[in-house]
């Protein structure tokens, strides 16, 4: 259901979701934690990111409510997902959002590049 702007997910859910997304917050990985600094705070075009944000029954890794954007950050595991990574993608955009995905490698070998990405699809 949207609100204002943004996506929020039914209270049932959010209950089962809530800690996971805690748990991914306290535990980021290297990837994330560096791409969390560059986005944190209106660092990216002033526009404000939530991290590790429910919409649905998912749980993304970055979310701009302003701009209806979702930024994913994939390690290792996803080579491994890729049927399960089309089915949610495919979910988001269906409501709406836009969803742009980096690799580990990609942002931790150059955040630089990764940043201003973010910034031209806001």
């Amino acid at each position: 259901m949207k609100q204002r702007g943004a996506w929020k997910t039914d209270a049932p859910l959010w209950d089962k979701l809530k800690p996971l997304a805690r748990q991914n917050r306290h535990e980021s990985t290297e990837a994330e934690s560096l791409l969390w600094e560059r986005l944190r705070g209106r660092r990216a075009g002033g526009f404000r990111f939530r991290r590790q944000h429910s919409i649905g029954r998912y749980i993304v890794d970055f979310y701009c409510a302003e701009k209806d954007l979702v930024v994913e950050v994939d390690g290792p595991i996803h080579e491994h997902n890729q049927e399960e990574d089309a089915s949610r993608q495919a979910f988001l955009e269906s409501l709406g959002l836009r969803v742009i995905r980096f690799t580990n490698d990609e942002v931790m070998g150059d955040i630089e590049a990764v940043a201003r990405r973010i910034v031209a699809a806001l």
